[in-house]
């Protein structure tokens, strides 16, 4: 049985998508996790100083 078959058994039938491997990739991803890191504290930097 497939990963994605298991969630719509009938015992147990949940609506919660199951990711892809493009979106398992990047969320185990360091690198992007680092560059997505950096680019949330850029917005929290500019958004701090437009409130001073």
């Amino acid at each position: 049985m497939k990963e994605e078959e298991l969630n719509f058994g009938k015992e147990k039938f949940s609506l919660t998508m199951i990711p892809g491997n493009a979106t398992r990739s990047m969320r185990t991803c360091v690198v992007w996790q680092f560059i997505r890191f950096l680019v949330l504290n850029v917005k929290m930097i500019i958004v701090v100083r437009k409130s001073h």
